[in-house]
């Protein structure tokens, strides 16, 4: 039997999984706008035509990316475990992820799961909730939920601002404190500024709300 020829990316060792890493990589490093086919094929040491057999098309290399993030923070947890554990271990798995990658973050604001490995992850997301007793309706509205909160906290968390910017404790500590005493006060003592905590509490907020409508607990 002849051995099957391998192709120019075979012979350089690229898997799907390499290429969508060293992009990571690269966005983490220097930023989106860096990522181009050309760039990429320079960092993995091939031409950009090369990639093509492992992504089909930028599109392909971005929804790969938000794949992998995703995959930073799953599988959910232990699957024995209740559905309360499980959604808190995704949603503090996946804060952790996006501020590893906030270059990624816009992508994953922006686009839908689409890749067979993110969907794999919904998937078992939603069979915990309707294994839990949550109709498939109201578990699709948690699990969103839940992940646009992420999402969106993070994306506050990472965008960083001076500390004298409007609005940051310096510039609310300067308000009239006749007329906003308690944001003064919240300002200058720190109260509801911790990141960390702020999420901690609004997830068990959630948590405790997504419970009301657990035909289980009712």
């Amino acid at each position: 039997m002849v051995a099957k020829k391998r192709t120019r990316g075979e012979r350089a060792g690229l898997t799907r999984h390499r290429i969508l890493d060293a992009a990571l990589e690269l966005v983490d490093r220097e930023g989106r706008t860096a990522l181009t086919m050309r760039r990429l094929g320079t960092e993995l040491g091939v031409e950009a035509m090369t990639l093509y057999h492992h992504v089909p098309n930028k599109d392909a290399l971005l929804d790969g990316l938000v794949e992998r993030v995703f995959a930073e923070a799953l599988p959910l947890a232990d699957e024995d475990a209740d559905w309360r554990t499980l959604l808190r271990t995704y949603a503090f798995s996946l804060r952790e992820a996006l501020l590893r990658h906030p270059g990624v973050l816009p992508l994953v604001a922006g686009r839908p799961a689409v890749t067979p490995a993110t969907l794999d992850a919904v998937e078992r997301g939603l069979g915990a909730l309707t294994s839990a007793g949550f109709p498939l309706g109201p578990a699709v509205d948690a699990l969103n939920s839940l992940s646009l909160f992420v999402i969106g906290h993070t994306a506050a968390e990472a965008a960083g601002r001076p500390a004298d910017a409007p609005g940051s404790a310096a510039w609310l500590t300067g308000l009239d404190a006749e007329r906003h005493p308690l944001v003064v006060e919240a300002a200058a003592t720190g109260a509801g500024t911790d990141d960390a905590r702020r999420f901690r509490f609004a997830v068990e907020a959630l948590l405790a709300g997504f419970a009301a409508t657990d035909p289980a607990s009712v």
